[in-house]
């Protein structure tokens, strides 16, 4: 008798289509780099849709997508597995980059170079001919499922020379540039992630474009595209136009009362 094997990222897989509007050809960019299963860069600013369009990839080519926010505190072991005491002694626990590579989940490390660089290391022998990953621990060398997929994101305009990524890594990857949608593309993502009116969420994309002609002039980030998601949100439900950009934008964006002040005046603008 047959004995149904479980799904180790059973957990991991999008069964419902995320909704995704896409901006060019972003999507049979990354269709042609899954057939070779080329690791790849998502290049763009906070809020964008870089982990939307990652989600909606996934579910496309129905596999299963095991997603890690990067961070300082995160070690080797958090990405590859640890030994950990059970009820039988102790045992190896594969981490979230092991499972992915061992039963064929794509990988998506976001804002990876948050991440201290002795541990992204890890991920060098994956993103060339090799393939692998060497669990150093445990003494075995895991050979890459044929539909494993490493993909990364990173915000290059905010991060430090400190934090920013190492050419040696890289090089290793294909890369895809993201931005904000052009205006009429971005409203309509608005107007259908927030419930409001297409021409309500074309005032708050009027916002946001002021507000990014500020980056580098006072703001490190304009408006995202999630900001004015969050913004329709509130509105839909009864919160002042005023209100939902002071809570989700302004307040979210700056602490200078003359940043502040001009924000404000681009709500204005809109809304009175």
């Amino acid at each position: 008798m047959n004995v149904a094997v479980p799904d180790p990222l059973a957990g991991y897989r999008i069964e419902t289509e995320p909704f995704y509007q896409p901006a060019g050809n972003e999507v049979a960019l990354y269709e042609s780099a899954y057939v070779h299963r080329m690791p790849l860069i998502l290049k763009g600013p906070t809020g964008c849709g870089k982990t939307r369009f990652v989600e909606y990839m996934a579910w496309k080519l129905g596999r299963p997508l095991v997603t890690l926010a990067c961070n300082e505190d995160m070690t080797a072991s958090d990405l590859i597995g640890r030994y950990l005491l059970d009820a039988q002694g102790t045992a190896w626990h594969d981490g979230p980059l092991t499972l992915a590579v061992r039963h064929g989940g794509i990988c998506y490390l976001d804002e990876v170079v948050e991440a201290r660089q002795d541990t992204t290391v890890v991920i060098h022998p994956l993103t060339d001919a090799r393939r692998m990953l060497p669990l150093d621990k445990k003494g075995e060398l895991v050979r890459a499922h044929p539909d494993f997929q490493l993909v990364v994101s990173y915000n290059p305009g905010y991060q430090s020379s400190a934090k920013d990524m190492k050419p040696s890594t890289r090089q290793r990857f294909a890369a895809l540039a993201f931005d904000y949608p052009e205006a009429g593309i971005e409203a309509s993502i608005v107007a259908h992630e927030s419930g409001i009116a297409l021409a309500l969420a074309a005032q708050l994309v009027s916002i946001a474009h002021c507000s990014r002609a500020l980056k580098q002039r006072g703001l490190e980030e304009g408006v995202s595209t999630r900001m004015l998601i969050y913004a329709g949100v509130l509105i839909r439900d009864g919160v002042s136009p005023q209100d939902s950009c002071e809570m989700t934008m302004t307040r979210g964006l700056t602490d200078d009362p003359d940043m502040a002040r001009a924000l404000q005046g681009f709500v204005e603008a809109q809304f009175g």
